[in-house]
This record gives structure tokens, C-alpha cells and sequence, in this order.
């Protein structure tokens, strides 16, 4: 497959005949690019990546030093499948990011467009992270995990195989959790819900109506003492005419693991 004359390529670098290289990529030093590899016009490989396919990755890219893309997943009962990563537009992976691509034919790990990869995070097989997602330094997905854009989770933070995060979501720092996050909502600690994401929601230009109708909805969900199936006949009856009150009820009601229902403290 071709490298485009406008690439530039070190010459320590080690690329495979298989692989595919856009228009005007930057592939730096010691960067070793293994079998099937696609990468985007305009995208920069810094010095000692390695990419390993079938990876395919979109334009305006930057790989850091470090990073592992493509890798086989961590998992015992992975038997060798051609199985892959795919990768969006205009990411930032930074030092030491490792994705792993999926366990079986069926499944592949996929990153969307403009999301920002900090050093040391793992992205896990078959997992799905949309766009304007952050993860920080050391933030862990477990396998199959869902990320819904604009979702940030914040240091050594991790989260549990087959979890959803919804839309907005934030994992405060050292967190984990072990359910789904709905979206809007903050969680922090082991388990534990302290708010909504007041400043993530304004930042996404979400109207003030639409942000207080949340906080409303969130009342209702973790104050009122309800259970789950009542809360949400409230918030449909009551909030319902509100997308993004709408949204939260969707995601809860698709949920299979069920969300955090702990409330830590009162909320923002």
C-alpha cells in the first residue's frame, strides 16, 4: 500500500509494506508501524510509537511518544482474531496512551473525532469512546465501556467493563465506578454522586432553561426518596418536554448494569 510523496518518514523508523500513509504525515523517530495500518492525511506519529494493524486512523491526528495503538486486547480468552482499532479525526494521544483493539470478529474499539487522551490512559477492547471526550492522566476504561460525548473522566479514574457513561458525565479524580453514569450528572469517589455538571453543560452552550431543568430532574432522581421507575414517571411528566431531561431518561431506562443511586453529599 502507498506512503504519499508529501510524508515524511524518519529513517529509523520502521513502517510495513502493508501500511498506508496520507498526505503530508510527520512519522518521527524510532516509530515502528506493524502490518494493516491506515493513517489519515496530516496526522504526526512523534518518535517511539508503534501502531500496530489493522488500525485505521483519520486525518489530524497526534501520536505521542510512548503510545500503543492497536495492540491485542488483555483478556484470556483472546485467540488470536484479526480484529481492530478504529480512530476518528483531529485526537490528541499522549505519552504512553495504549488502545487495544476488539477480542473477537464481531467487535472493534473506536475512538470518534476530537478527543484529548492524556499520558498513561488505557482505552480497553471493544470499547467505544464518541466525541470531545477527555480522558486524563491515568484514566482506565475497562472493556466494552461506552463513552457518549463530552465526557471527561479525570485522573487514575476508572471505570468498570460494560459501564455507559452518558453524554457530559464527569468522574472526578481517583473515582471509580462499577454502573452507569447518566449523562450531565458528576460522580466522584467509589460509587458516589455529588451533582450535576453545571460548568461542563454551560461550557457545551446548553441554555440556562435546559440546565436548570437537569438540576430539577436530579432532584427528583436522588432527593426525593422515590424509586427508580417513580422518579422517572416524574421527570417524563413533569421535565419530560426538555431534551436534555428527556436524554437522561432514555439513557437510564436503556441501562442493563443500572446507574449509581448514592447521593454524597447535596448538590451543586
Amino acid at each position: 500500500m502507498p506512503i504519499a510523496q508529501s510524508a515524511r518518514v524518519h529513517p529509523t523508523a520502521l513502517v510495513a509494506p502493508e501500511a498506508d500513509i496520507g498526505e503530508d504525515v510527520q512519522i518521527g523517530p524510532y516509530v515502528v508501524i506493524e502490518g494493516p495500518v491506515h493513517i489519515g492525511d496530516h496526522c504526526v506519529v512523534r518518535p517511539g510509537a508503534h501502531l500496530i494493524g489493522p488500525l485505521t486512523m483519520g486525518c489530524h491526528n497526534v501520536v505521542f511518544g510512548g503510545a500503543v495503538l492497536g495492540e491485542a486486547p488483555q483478556h484470556i480468552k483472546y485467540a488470536g482474531e484479526e480484529t481492530r482499532v478504529v480512530i476518528g479525526d483531529h485526537n490528541i494521544i499522549r505519552e504512553h496512551v495504549t488502545i487495544h483493539r476488539g477480542t473477537t470478529h464481531s467487535w472493534e474499539t473506536r475512538i470518534g473525532d476530537h478527543n484529548f487522551l492524556m499520558a498513561h490512559s488505557h482505552v480497553a477492547h471493544d470499547c467505544r469512546v464518541a466525541n470531545q471526550c477527555i480522558l486524563a492522566n491515568g484514566a482506565l476504561l475497562a472493556g466494552h465501556c461506552v463513552l457518549e460525548d463530552g465526557v471527561y473522566i479525570s485522573g487514575n479514574a476508572a471505570i468498570h467493563q460494560f459501564c455507559r457513561v452518558g453524554r457530559l458525565a464527569l468522574l472526578s479524580g481517583t473515582s471509580a465506578s462499577t454502573k452507569d453514569i447518566p449523562p450531565f450528572i458528576i460522580q466522584q469517589r467509589m460509587n458516589c454522586v455529588v451533582g450535576v455538571n453545571v460548568v461542563g453543560m454551560r461550557r457545551a452552550g446548553i441554555p440556562t432553561a435546559s440546565i436548570d431543568a437537569v438540576r430539577r430532574a436530579f432532584h427528583i432522581l436522588y432527593r426525593s426518596s422515590m424509586l427508580v421507575p417513580a422518579a422517572l414517571e416524574h421527570m417524563q411528566r413533569d421535565l419530560g418536554q426538555v431534551p436534555e431531561v428527556a436524554e437522561m431518561i432514555a439513557f437510564i431506562r436503556a441501562s442493563s448494569r443500572g446507574i449509581i443511586l448514592r447521593l454524597e453529599r447535596e448538590a451543586a
